[in-house]
């Protein structure tokens, strides 16, 4: 359920985003596109009424019929322009610091997300819906904090979590999916190095000696025929790349049916 609106805010005020820069908001949003298919779930399960763009890639809630501005890394700047919107807003792993320099000089108010933990996913959401649309903090955000809060599993499994292939790519340090992994209790294999996303060769994940390589239905959609045979003699386990990779409102049931994919369930 959306949370109860409360009485917007008189007067305009300033907010600084994650990143720090100052955003004006004469008063609580009304007209937001998202850029980010998490938030944009977040954003159409919590003020509907609000949302008026999105990305090609926003899949979440199904049927959302909102105005579509092309992709994360492309957005068609002229249509987003065109919605008049309050608010955009982005994050920084996800959209190109280009577009949101080009939407500032034009005029229109960006609020850029950094989202690096799960810890980081639930202050950030918070920020947003109580400081910026001054809606208080949504039913599922809090139920996922309660969720996320429980101890780790004591698993100790160590994986690999391949999210491209030709050229492979693994899931690396320092991003949202690896601190899900962590608080899971599992180990990545990869987890530690310079690089967020390492490009590496097929033979170095095995190699790394993994216990179980995760495969994940997004951004590259891997398939039981698709994957799992790169790595023969190696478990494997096909997930929602949506479990691991978003953090709106699927942030909360997603512990557990990862868990259960994965067969590491909590003591």
């Amino acid at each position: 359920m959306p949370p109860t609106v409360r009485k917007l805010t008189a007067g305009p005020c300033t907010r600084a985003d994650d990143l720090g820069h100052p955003v004006e908001l004469p008063r609580p949003p009304r007209r937001v596109v998202s850029l980010v298919p998490s938030l944009t779930e977040a954003l159409a399960v919590t003020v509907p009424e609000r949302l008026v763009g999105a990305t090609d890639w926003c899949t979440h809630p199904t049927g959302l019929a909102v105005t579509r501005v092309r992709g994360t890394k492309n957005p068609d700047r002229a249509a987003i322009a065109a919605l008049e919107p309050d608010l955009v807003v982005c994050n920084r792993e996800e959209n190109r610091r280009l577009d949101v320099d080009r939407l500032r000089a034009a005029g229109v108010p960006v609020w850029v997300t950094v989202i690096e933990s799960v810890d980081e996913a639930l202050a950030s959401m918070r920020r947003l819906f109580d400081e910026v649309l001054d809606v208080g903090e949504p039913g599922w955000l809090a139920d996922a904090a309660r969720v996320w809060a429980q101890p780790a599993p004591t698993s100790g499994l160590r994986v690999a979590v391949p999210v491209w292939r030709d050229p492979w790519m693994v899931v690396g340090p320092r991003t949202f999916t690896g601190d899900v992994l962590a608080r899971l209790g599992l180990v990545n294999v990869f987890g530690a190095g310079a690089d967020r996303y390492p490009h590496v060769p097929v033979e170095a994940v095995r190699t790394a000696r993994p216990d179980v390589v995760l495969f994940p239905d997004e951004p590259y959609v891997f398939t039981a025929d698709d994957g799992p045979e790169a790595f023969p003699g190696i478990r494997t386990a096909l997930v929602s790349g949506r479990d691991l990779t978003w953090y709106g409102p699927s942030l909360g049931p997603a512990r557990a049916r990862l868990l259960a994919a994965i067969a590491c369930r909590p003591s």
